[in-house]
This record gives structure tokens, sequence and C-alpha cells, in this order.
């Protein structure tokens, strides 16, 4: 056993591995343990008892009782069967009727996914799919802080990648943010030509050379463009939108603010979408102290760069907010944590998922209790004297922003090393000091590959029945899901009336005009000529209506222009009696002569506009008739 545990240790590919701990598990006597579903870690007899029950429902077909029996729910952590100690016992899986449970519901996941809509319709199989992604969460990848020991990450995500268990919700924070940027731009083509090993030497040379250049040429400053030339040559420049709509990976980098008095930044597709990944990443990877803070930088309306928050700069992540799970789960619904830690200050009192007990968990709490109640009381007395420590008070308030974070998740992969020396942690490696930190990260992957497969297969499935859903032959064709806004504020069947109505109102129109083509000619000429030879002559305007009417149209219809003339020159007499006149020319007595010439001419100006307006009305009243 001790000889399969040294080769396990020192495995070059997950093959190796797994049949090394298979041949462990058959000496130690633990294939027998899996194959027995009695145990007091989770509630057997409630799985025994849906799993039989999925199968014969599957079996008989009963599509619609199936469907409610899965609607009772789904989740990891069933009967207590999503528990890390019944992934520890093993070297290779876990109990059988767990793995036998979770292949049954993902059988009839894709079972109810393929069948046909005259059984189950589109729409139906659609809200059962969202709501059950929504109850059964997501997982995610954390990728931790750690100067040079970020290159154990690209070792883990390597593992991952091949065994296609690359969650596609991905933080990262300090060095962690550098390889969730590589991931977030880069398609798995194009990762997979990324860890090629004659291309990861290549790199480890370029990376040894700029660190060595650094910390040990002829100038000792280090030099902020190198770390520039690097996040440059990795990762394209590109915004998180951007990134998003290439690979469908959400990444996410956390950052620290600067200033006092502020909260640190989750940067994402979702709350920052035009910011750049590259000036993220540098901000993120400004450790206080080593380079100065950064200023974010967005993309604007025209495609051109500007500051973002202009009036803030940006520091290390891993300060503040290392492991960002909280924001994570309220904004992705993740609720299984993988989590990649190389935090020097987290990583002594962490073990890996298969390494830790129930004594070297309690151990590791209390030492971050102890920890973090004695930062709080010199925490105390520097806020007391923060006027006149200031450099203290702000190196307190630092440490504890890193004491006071939770540096766990559900499956924890950490390195064997459990202390490292801090002065190596920005210095310069060599190439085999790199390419033994990414070894070393997939070595600490295989054993929890298999615990990682089963806890995310029903989310994994999920995904892919909902992609299918969106952009494959799953989707409804009068399905509204993911549509924009703007396309479900006016069905189909709007447009469709609007566009009838259209026609309808032209047809309506060009009928009218029809009819108004024949009266309209003749009555505007003779009104026309009537109109001019009553304004010449001085007559009334009811003579001149009453032969027009008369011409024009027959005894009935004009009925209502002969009432419409005879009530004009009344409206004429009363205002020629308005009162004000009559005192203007009770007051004019000299003038007598000139106010009654001035009257008669005032009187035709007015006689002449109601003959006009008569003549115009007339038109209208005739169509109106024959309307």
């Amino acid at each position: 056993m001790k000889k399969l545990e040294r080769i396990m240790d020192k495995c070059d590919s997950y093959e190796d591995w797994k049949e090394a701990a298979q041949s462990h598990d058959d000496i130690s006597g633990q294939k027998r343990w899996r194959e027995v579903d009695q145990t007091s870690q989770y509630d057997y007899s409630q799985i025994r008892l849906r799993l039989d029950r999925l199968r014969s429902l599957r079996a008989r077909h009963d599509n619609q009782g199936l469907l409610f029996t899965l609607n009772e729910g789904i989740h990891g952590n069933m009967g207590g069967m999503g528990r890390s100690s019944l992934y520890r016992r093993a070297k290779f899986g876990t109990k059988h009727l767990i793995e036998q449970y979770i292949d049954e519901i993902d059988d009839c996941l894709r079972y109810l996914a393929d069948l046909d809509e005259d059984l189950i319709s589109a729409q139906d199989k659609m809200d059962f799919f969202y709501r059950a992604n929504i109850c059964f969460g997501r997982s995610a990848l954390m990728l931790s802080g750690g100067g040079v020991l970020g290159f154990y990450h690209l070792g883990v995500v390597k593992v991952l990648l091949e065994q296609g268990l690359l969650p596609r919700v991905i933080s990262g924070s300090s060095a962690g943010s550098l390889v969730a940027g590589v991931l977030g731009t880069h398609s798995d083509s194009e990762l997979e030509q990324f860890y090629d090993p004659a291309n990861v030497h290549f790199e480890a040379e370029r990376e040894a050379s700029v660190f060595s250049r650094m910390f040990f040429g002829s100038n000792p400053q280090i030099d902020i463009g190198d770390l520039e030339q690097i996040i440059a040559r990795l990762i394209p420049d590109m915004t998180f939108q951007e990134a998003y709509e290439k690979t469908g990976r959400q990444i996410s980098i956390t950052v620290a603010p600067a200033e006092p008095h502020q909260r640190s930044r989750l940067l994402n597709a979702i709350t920052s979408p035009n910011v750049y990944i590259r000036s993220a990443v540098m901000a993120s990877c400004a450790v206080p102290g080593v380079f100065p803070p950064v200023m974010l930088m967005a993309k604007n309306l025209h495609g051109e760069a500007q500051p973002y928050l202009p009036t803030r700069k940006w520091v290390d992540g891993s300060i503040a907010d290392d492991l960002p799970a909280k924001r994570l789960s309220r904004l992705y619904s993740t609720n299984h944590y993988i989590v990649s830690m190389v935090n020097p200050i987290a990583t002594p009192f962490l073990q890996n998922n298969r390494e830790r007990s129930r004594t070297s968990a309690a151990l590791g709490a209390l030492g971050m209790g102890v920890g973090r109640e004695i930062l709080n009381f010199y925490r105390g007395i520097a806020q007391k004297q923060g006027d006149n420590w200031p450099r203290f008070n702000m190196l307190i308030n630092g440490v504890h922003a890193l004491m006071d974070q939770e540096y766990s998740g559900d499956i924890n992969i950490v390195p064997s090393f459990r202390w490292y020396n801090p002065g190596k942690l920005l210095s310069h490696l060599s190439e085999k000091e790199l390419v033994t930190l990414m070894q070393g990260g997939e070595n600490s992957t295989f054993p929890n590959v298999e615990s990682i497969r089963i806890c995310t297969k029903i989310s994994r499935t999920m995904e892919e029945i909902l992609h299918r859903f969106e952009y494959g032959d799953l989707r409804p064709a009068d399905s509204e899901y993911h549509r924009p806004r703007s396309s479900r504020r006016r069905p189909t069947a709007t447009r469709a009336d609007r566009e009838a109505l259209r026609e309808t109102a032209s047809q309506r129109a060009s009928a009218g005009e029809a009819l108004e083509a024949k009266p309209k000619k003749p009555v505007k000429s003779r009104a026309k000529k009537t109109s001019d030879s009553a304004s010449k002559a001085g007559k009334a305007p009811a003579r001149t209506r009453t032969k027009a009417t008369k011409k024009t149209a027959s005894a009935k219809p004009a009925a209502k222009p002969k009432a419409a003339a005879k009530k004009k020159p009344a409206a004429a007499n009363v205002k020629k009696k308005t009162p004000a006149r009559t005192q203007v020319a009770k007051k004019a007595q000299p003038v007598k002569a000139a106010a009654k010439k001035a009257a008669k001419s005032k009187s035709a100006i007015r006689k002449a506009p109601a003959k006009k307006k008569a003549a115009k009305e007339s038109p209208s009243e005739l169509q109106g008739e024959l309307w």
C-alpha cells in the first residue's frame, strides 16, 4: 500500500493515478465499503427509495409522474450525500448508491429533455429545467492569491480542463486573477496549445528571465513595466463582455481600494462589462508597497479606452476578498465552490479534502480564531491612537482584513507544502521550480477529480440542456426565454394587427378620394365665381349661396346650405350693432358723415369673407350628404 501511495504521489497522468487508486482500494478493503449502502454518514434508505422510484417511473414511461417526482426537489445534498467525509474514505469515488442515484437523475433529465413535444410540451420542459437549475445551483472555481505560487493554479486548471470539469464561473485574486484572465480570454482549443509541454517550458524560461532581471539586475527597484509585459503577452486586449461572448466563461476579478473608507469590488461582465481585463488583472496584482496602485481602464461608447472611476485607484484583491463566494452566489446562483488555495496566510491551516479530518479541521479553525482575536486587540489600540500611529493603524487594518476572511470551500485543493518562505513570493524562480509548481497542482487535483465529477454532474447536465434550449434543437418556436426586452414588447400578432389596420385605413382613404373627386371640382369653381361676382356687386351672400346650390345639387341636399346662408347676414347685422360701435358713433357727431362712410366700407369688407367662408363650407357639407 505504501508503494501504491508513492506511485500516486508521482503520477504524471490521471489515468495512471486512477489505476493505482483502484488497486489501493482493493487491497485496503475500501472497495467493499463502497458497495455497501449502510453507513451513518447519510440517509441511505431515502436515497435507495428515491432511486427505485425514479427507475420505475422511467421504465414505465410515466412521464408526468417522473416530472412530478423530480419537481419535488433536486439538490446536491439530498439525505446528506454531499458530505465531504463520504469522499475521503476510499481513494477513488464514494458509495455506489450515491453514484447510481446521481447517474439516474442525469439519465432522467436527458430522457425528459429528449421527449417528443406531443408527450410534454417544450414550454413545460423549459419551465422545469429553469426552475431545477435555480434549485440545484452551480459550481464555481475560485483561485486565490499567492505571488509566484499562482503557477500552481495552472496545474489545477489543466486537470479540470482535460476531464471536462472546468466550471464556467471562475474568480481570481492577485496571482489567481492572471490565471482567470487567461481562462476567460482563450477558447478550449487555444488553452490546449497553451498547455503544450514545449510552450510551457518556453513560457517558464521567459518568466524566469523576467523575474531574474527584476530582482537581481542592475536596478533593484521593481519595474512595473515587466509585469505589464507579462499580462499583455498572456491576456488579449479585451473587455469582460467581449471575453464572455468569445468563451462563454464568466470570470470575475477582485480588486481592493487604495484609499481608506472604500469597499473592494468584484469586476466581471455583469458589474463592469466595459472594463479591460488587462487593467483589472494589473490592479489585482498590485501588491501594496511593491507595485503602485492602478487606475482601471474601460472602453467608452466610441470604442476608445478611458479611465474607469478616475478618482479611485486599486490594489491587490486578495487583501479584502480573496475568495468572493457570497458575491458569486448573488450574481451567478452558485452554491458549490472548488477552491485552489496557495495563499501563504491560509495554507498552514488548510488541508486537502482527502487529508482533512475532524481534528485537523478543528485545529485549523482554532488557529484562525486565535489569530483574529489577537488582531482585534491590536486593532482596538491602533484605532485609539490612529492620529499618533497612522502607519501602524494602516498595517493593522490590512492584516486584519487578510485574517478576517473565509479561506475554504466545499472542495479544497491545497499544495503538499504548508509553509513557504515569504521572501520568495515575488522572487526569481527557475524553470524547474515553475514546472514543479504546475505538476504539484496536477497531483493535488487528481484525488479530487471523482468527487468533483460526482458533485457537479447534475449541474453540468442541466447547463448543457439549457444551452440546447437557448441555441439548439430543444427551443420552442414561440419561446420568449432569453430574448431581448424590445422583442417581447410587441409580439408578432400585434404587428399583424397593425398592418391590417393600415391596409383598411388606406382602402378607406382611397374610397373617400374617389367619392370626393366628382363633387369637389364643380363646387369649388362655381363657388369661386359666385364669391367674385358677389364681392364686385356688393350683394348679400344668401342669393349667391342659393344660386350655387340650385345649379350643383338637388333640392334636398341644398336645404342645409340655404339655412347656413340665411344665418350669415344675421351675424353680420349683430356685428354692426355692437355696443362699442354705437357709443363711438354717438360721440363722433361732428364727423357723422365720415363715420357713415367708414361703417359702409367695414360692412363691405366683412361681407366678402363671409361669402368666401360659405363657399368653402359647401363642398364638405355636400360630401357629408353624399358619404
